[in-house]
Order: C-alpha cells, then sequence, then structure tokens
C-alpha cells in the first residue's frame, strides 16, 4: 500500500465529487459478437470517445491472475517495491506520475508490451518468482492486443476505410510506442471527514495515443467528461473492458472521433486496481487526417 503522511496527503489535489447527470442516458455497451458492433462503435466514438466492450473473448483468467499478481506486489513493504523503480521509463512509481510535476494518490507499474523487455523487469518486480509474473503480463497483453486488433479493424471498417489494417497495423509494428500500465490507488479512509470531496488519483486527461484499453477491479472511481463539460462516474464492471479513443485517433479521424478527458478520483474504504493497455503508433510514424 502507499502510506503517504498527511502532509503528503494535504498537498494533492481535493474537487468536488461528482454528481449525477440525470440527462446522461449511459455508457454505451457494445457486445463486440454483434453484427452492429461496427456501426455502434463509430457512433460511440462520435458521442463519447469512450465505451464499454461485451463479449470480448479475453480469458477471464487472464484477468483475475494478472490483478491478483498486482496486489501481491503493491502489498509488498514500499522499501522492497522501490527496488522496482523509478520508472526510467518503465518500473514502479509512487505518487509522482510522469515527468510534469504531476502527482496523486497512486501507485503504479508501467511495462513495455515486448516480452522480453517485460522479462527484464521481472526480477525487479516479483525476485522470488519472475517468471510467474512475467507469464500473468504476457499472457493478458497477448490476449488484449489481439482483442485491441479486432477492434480497431471494425471500426475502420465501420468508417468505410481501407484497407481494414490501416489502423491496427500501427500497433503491430515492432517499432509500436505502446506500453501497458497497472494502477493501484491505496484507500484514504480520511475522506470521510473532507464531507462532499474526493481526492484526485489520477488527474483530468486525454491519453496521446491511438487507444486504450481498460479493465479494473470492482471499484469506483473513473469518471469521464461529457461534451457540455459535465464529468460522469463510469460503474465499475471487473468482467469488461472500457476503450477510449486517443488523441492520435482524434487526428487521424480529423476529429470526427473525440479524444475523451478522463480522471479517476479515490475510495474512501477501497482500493482500485486498474489495468490499461495504452496502444500507439511507431515514433516515427507521420500522424495526419
Amino acid at each position: 500500500m502507499v502510506v503517504l503522511s498527511q502532509n503528503g496527503r494535504q498537498q494533492l489535489p481535493l474537487i468536488k465529487a461528482c454528481k449525477p447527470n440525470y440527462g446522461f442516458t449511459g455508457i454505451p455497451v457494445i457486445d463486440m459478437t454483434s453484427p452492429h458492433a461496427k456501426a455502434h462503435m463509430v457512433e460511440a466514438c462520435e458521442e463519447f470517445g469512450f465505451f464499454k466492450l461485451v463479449n470480448h473473448g479475453v480469458p477471464m483468467e487472464f484477468m483475475s491472475r494478472l490483478e491478483d499478481e498486482g496486489i501481491k506486489f503493491f502489498s509488498l513493504p514500499q522499501s522492497e517495491k522501490d527496488l522496482a523503480g523509478p520508472p526510467q521509463p518503465f518500473g514502479y512509481g509512487n505518487r509522482r506520475i510522469g515527468p510534469n510535476g504531476d502527482v496523486g494518490w497512486i501507485e503504479y507499474l508501467l511495462l513495455s508490451t515486448n516480452p522480453d523487455s517485460i522479462s527484464q523487469i521481472c526480477s525487479s518486480i516479483s525476485p522470488e518468482n519472475p517468471e510467474i509474473f512475467w507469464s500473468a503480463v504476457v499472457d493478458y497483453v497477448s490476449s488484449v492486443k489481439n482483442m485491441t486488433y479486432e477492434v480497431l479493424e471494425m471500426i475502420a471498417e465501420g468508417l468505410n476505410i481501407e484497407p481494414r489494417n490501416v489502423l491496427s497495423r500501427l500497433l503491430k509494428d515492432e517499432e509500436s510506442d505502446s506500453c501497458f500500465r497497472v494502477n493501484h490507488y491505496p484507500p484514504c479512509p480520511e475522506l470521510e471527514a473532507l464531507r462532499g470531496r474526493v481526492l484526485v488519483g489520477f488527474g483530468e486527461h486525454t491519453d496521446p495515443q491511438i487507444i486504450s484499453v481498460l479493465r479494473s477491479n470492482n471499484t469506483n472511481g473513473l469518471e469521464i467528461c461529457l461534451k457540455d463539460g459535465t464529468w460522469v462516474s463510469v460503474p465499475p464492471d471487473q468482467d469488461s473492458f472500457f476503450i477510449n479513443v486517443g488523441d492520435s485517433l482524434q487526428v487521424m479521424t480529423n476529429g470526427k472521433f473525440k479524444s475523451v478527458k478522463h480522471r479517476v478520483v479515490t475510495e474512501s474504504r477501497k482500493a482500485r486496481v486498474s489495468m490499461i493497455y495504452f496502444g500507439g503508433p511507431p515514433l516515427t510514424e507521420i500522424i495526419a487526417p
């Protein structure tokens, strides 16, 4: 668990709790096996830049196993977790998010999606059983990658653009700038005394990649911003994936799709664990509409 001093907590941003938007009809839920899935994906990406994906084909066993391994790591003493960091760029991070001085009530593991690179860092993440952690990450990431390729190819078909792999090929490229992140947001019991305020776990942002694919445990915290600027809470669903349009996909669709602004706030009693695959193009790729 992350243990922060009282002064450390006070330095983190507090915001008002998200109020329900009663005009909001809900997060789009798309069945990947539906014959109408392509059209529904395009509609969701245009309206929200975000949707929930069900019947996705990723084994629940892979999802649960990796979450268990992540919880084991985050439950270690701080001194042992610190051996896997700081992230340069990959490894363990605590509170500090990225190079711009942003902070949050969070700790995380940032990993490459390359199996060889994952193997190199596993010895510091799980010294006693590095192969177990490696296997859990590789099985999960490989399965999520394949699902994401199919999602992007369905989106391309829904947009009537050719070839079908015009988007997915960028993620399949050996030089793809993709990464994988496991986030842990510890509970903060002190929040109960703050009356309507919540602590920012990860501040509002958009993702720069083409697409982000998130799965979390059954804990609230994720919020997205609607077109009118209203923040709405996304109900958790540990069996499904949430798909985010990234900045690169917004550019490539000439603004037809919207890169969704989102954030994570903390719970007072329950920890949140999320696993995100960020699918990005090679750094040398020219991105244009």
